[in-house]
């Protein structure tokens, strides 16, 4: 038992011993001092700012016991002097002191060249201020840019021109890997907007470009179209820009100028802003990197002056490198706690190879490197910047950007861009990610020249030259176009428009009329819309049709006049013919409608007969009775009465019907005895495609390349014709005698072709539809100004009345010519004439048989004369003018009515 309990305290005691050893070895692994470096131009204006917000940032770290307890930062700082040779000499002196992480540097330039150093040593290497998109964390896997790159800033800009309806800007950067990527960035982003930049100019770094240097970019510059200037540049060369430009007359009406970031952070950092800087950018726009309000922020601010004795401000890259210390802290703070150690080993690869002269054995690889930068990678904490935290492209998250508008001694802001929600006049924290583009707004601008109008963007270059406006020479259809024999003017319904739309927009366009085409026949509009957009023409005027393939490389204005392609083709009247008045039912109509007759007359007679005395007597008259009835009920003229009541249902529902009939078949034949009836072997595109029938079309015209690749006709039966008429004739001839059976044009040609060949007709219905326009190159403004002008030519009534001034002709139909096709003639009734002069014979040739039968039955006189006989044939004839006879025979008939009606008893 004793030895037990011995036992025991022995295993107690070596526990606590190896606890304490555990606790201890702990301990040593985390240092008491990690050493931090920082690379960036002291003397600069980010520079200033950052070197006290780092410091103050250390302190922070230093005096706060939840990051990094036991452990102190000590940072070095070193200037560049934004000299990649000296921030490399910098990199390699920090790898000799055990340097975990380098804040900076504040260059692109300088970022690019230590990069490599970084990647090497595994070093992190943390910039705040290096904003040039091309810095790929794929390339460069040790750069952590802390900030947010020109790719949202140009974007921001980008949406800033496309917000206010410019197409071109002109650039104007410093010519180093700051600025040539960062324009790079904003030419793509204007070109997803279909906005380009017309024109950019690199400026050199260094001071060897002086104030002359920059008047003549600026003289340049004035002499072009575009009037939105971009400037990505340094403090020291934008303020000699723009002190350039005023002196140029080039901050007034007209004129919008667009500064990157760097002039709002010299501005947040002077104190107070300098007057005489300030005089020369009245009205520019500036972007600043937004950074949310918070308790932190106001505290920094608070204590700034302190710190800084009032000598400046703070700006947003000041709060980005405060920021960046805190990122390493508590990466450091989490690398220790995942039992990172802080170590260092030589790179055997330095002074192999005949390095050994260069003493690079000096320099330490950091063995936890990797581990340190993937904890980098997963910062997730709110700085002074908002929510630090990075994206899967390794860029930090919700970038956004205040944009600000220099007004007399200060500026205000007018709106934010943020990347979730676009602009807005609402900060990014207050609004909801929303991008639809009616919530896209800003408050108003003053811009440039004191005005609040937004400028047009572009003037017509300045230098003299005028716009050469081509117009197509056309051999026929010169209605629309033509020129003036002797001149380089020229006329026409096209030329009509284009004058009286430019004379509408507010400003003068300078331009000249420029012949296109040999004279010889109508040139290839294809082939003009290929030279504007190559260049050579600045735009052109006339029938220019609006096709898919065209708009591809230019522009067109809203169409002046609508078109389309129809077909037109000869025809022929169709003759009405004597037996017109059969047309209107078919055949098994006449026939049903025949067949009703009868069974209603039969049904009525079956109903009334034994009633209804009108409907009794022999047979035959019975016969008579039932066809009389029902034929008359066509014309409601039924002289027999119906006693029952289901004979007068059915009466009553065959009237309805008769009068359904008949209202029916008077309106048919109305219609084809009084319009005119034309018809054509050709039905449309479709029946003439599947024939094999030759089609022309009109030369120049892009009605070939529809018809052959649109609708498969082959090129073989297409025929090239030029004038109207070659038109006329070669439709005459038809397509067996070399002309051809249909032409293919656009509607406006063929209205005018008919108005004077009234022999052809349109056949079909339009099988495109489109429009005229003016073409001009692409994003050309002046095609959207033309095209508000155009509107309004149209809502004023003046484009119709031009186009009554030129295309308005009297048509084929003269008022005697109306007036005959509205007479009607015999030889549309003589069918029916002769019908009803057949039946008139019929009954007379029954009614003398007749007599002829009675006179033959009388007796002859005794003397064998023929007295009685002609008496009685005078008798015959006369007989119905006897009242005494007709009662005799009323008499007579009414006993053989009598004696029929005991026989069915």
């Amino acid at each position: 038992m004793m030895s037990i309990l011995v036992w025991s305290l022995v295993l107690l005691n070596l526990g606590i011993v190896l606890i304490n050893g555990l606790s201890t070895n702990n301990a040593s692994t985390r240092p008491s001092v990690l050493n931090i470096g920082a690379i960036f131009t002291f003397d600069s204006t980010i520079g200033r700012v950052a070197k006290v917000a780092i410091q103050e940032a250390v302190k922070d770290v230093n005096g706060n016991s939840t990051v990094l307890p036991g452990t102190t930062l000590r940072m070095e700082m070193r200037s560049s002097n934004c000299s990649g040779f000296l921030g490399m000499v910098g990199a390699l002196q920090f790898m000799e002191s055990d340097t975990v992480a380098i804040v900076g540097p504040q260059s692109s330039v300088v970022a690019h060249i230590i990069s490599h150093v970084a990647n090497e040593l595994h070093v992190p290497l943390l910039s705040f201020a290096a904003t040039d998109p091309t810095l790929s964390n794929l390339e460069f896997p040790y750069l952590i840019r802390t900030t947010q790159s020109d790719l949202h800033q140009m974007t921001a800009v980008a949406e800033i021109v496309d917000f206010y309806g410019w197409r071109e800007v002109i650039a104007i950067f410093i010519d180093d890997d700051y600025g040539r990527n960062g324009v790079l960035a904003l030419d793509d982003t204007l070109a997803a907007r279909r906005c380009r930049i017309s024109y950019k100019i690199g400026i050199p770094p260094g001071l060897e470009y002086g104030r002359s240097e920059v008047m003549d970019i600026l003289v340049k510059i004035a002499l072009m179209e575009a009037r939105v200037v971009v400037l990505h540049v340094y403090p020291d060369v934008g303020f000699l820009i723009f002190s350039v430009a005023r002196y140029l007359g080039m901050m007034g009406d007209g004129y919008v100028w667009i500064a990157t970031d760097w002039l709002s952070s010299f501005l947040d950092s002077s104190l107070p802003y300098p007057s005489d800087k300030m005089e020369n950018m009245q009205g520019v726009l500036a972007l600043r990197q937004h950074t949310p309000d918070s308790l932190k922020k106001r505290q920094l601010a608070s204590k700034w002056r302190k710190l800084t004795g009032g000598s400046f401000g703070l700006n947003s890259y000041a709060l980005y490198a405060y920021d960046t210390v805190w990122v390493i802290a508590h990466a450091l703070e989490a690398f220790l706690k995942q039992g990172g150690v802080v170590s260092f080993s030589n790179d055997s690869r330095l002074t192999a190879g005949g390095l050994e002269d260069l003493h690079l054995d000096a320099l330490n690889i950091f063995d936890g490197g990797e581990l340190l930068l993937d904890n980098i990678w997963r910062s997730d904490f709110v700085g002074l910047t908002g929510h630090i935290k990075f994206d899967p492209d390794r860029n930090l998250v919700n970038p956004a950007y205040d944009i600000i508008n220099i007004i007399g001694t200060g500026f205000r802001t007018v709106g934010y861009w943020s990347n979730g929600s676009g602009l807005s006049t609402l900060s990014p924290e207050d609004l909801q990610v929303n991008r639809s583009r009616p919530n896209q707004e800003l408050h108003s601008v003053i811009w440039p020249g004191e005005i609040v109008t937004k400028p047009r963007g572009w003037v017509f270059p300045n230098n003299g030259k005028l716009l050469k406006i081509a117009v197509p020479l056309r051999v026929s259809y010169k209605e629309f176009v033509s020129q003036l024999p002797g001149s380089n003017m020229s006329k026409g319904f096209c030329i009509d428009v284009f004058v009286a739309a430019v004379n509408l927009l507010p400003y003068a366009v300078p331009y000249q009329f420029v012949p296109f085409g040999s004279g010889k026949e109508n040139p290839s509009y294809t082939d003009l819309v290929k030279l504007i957009a190559a260049g050579v023409y600045d735009g052109a005027v006339g029938d220019i049709a609006i096709v898919t393939n065209r708009t591809r490389i230019v522009d067109f204005t809203q169409p002046y006049a609508a078109s389309g392609l129809v077909l037109v083709a000869p025809f022929k009247k169709m003759n009405t013919g004597a037996w017109a008045f059969l047309r209107p039912f078919s055949p098994t109509l006449w026939a049903v409608t025949a067949a009703f007759f009868l069974v209603v007359g039969t049904v009525v007679w079956i109903l009334e007969h034994r009633i209804n005395d009108e409907f009794r007597g022999s047979p035959k008259s019975q016969l008579i009775t039932i066809l009389w009835f029902s034929f008359s009920t066509l014309f409601f003229a039924h002289r027999e009465n119906t006693a029952s009541t289901l004979g007068r249902m059915v009466l009553l529902m065959w009237l309805f019907v008769v009068l359904i009939i008949n209202s029916s078949y008077t309106a048919s034949l109305t219609s084809i005895l009084t319009v005119q009836q034309l018809s054509s072997p050709i039905k449309g595109i479709d029946s003439l495609r599947k024939s094999s029938d030759r089609i022309g079309y009109q030369v120049g015209s892009f009605a070939e390349r529809y018809l052959v690749d649109e609708i498969g006709i082959p090129e073989s039966r297409l025929v090239a014709l030029g004038t109207p008429d070659a038109y006329a004739d070669a439709l005459q001839k038809g397509s067996k005698n070399g002309g051809v059976a249909a032409i293919v044009d656009e509607r406006p040609y063929v209205e005018l072709f008919l108005s004077s060949q009234c022999k052809f007709r349109v056949v079909g219905r339009e099988f495109t539809r489109s429009g005229w326009g003016f073409a001009f190159p692409r994003d050309s403004p002046l095609a959207v100004d033309l095209s508000t002008a155009i509107l309004s030519l149209s809502e004023n009534g003046d484009l119709q009345r031009i186009h009554d001034k030129w295309l308005t002709r009297s048509g084929c139909s003269t008022d005697n010519a109306e007036l005959e096709s509205d007479q009607l003639h015999l030889k549309s009734f003589w069918g029916l004439f002769l019908i009803c002069g057949v039946v008139c014979l019929i009954a007379l040739f029954i009614y003398f048989c007749q007599v002829f039968r009675r006179f033959r039955n009388v007796t002859p006189d005794s003397d064998g004369s023929r007295s009685r006989r002609l008496q009685t044939l005078i008798s015959i004839i006369d007989e119905k003018k006897d009242p005494k006879d007709r009662e005799k025979k009323r008499q007579k008939v009414e006993t053989d009515c009598e004696i029929g009606h005991d026989l069915e008893s």
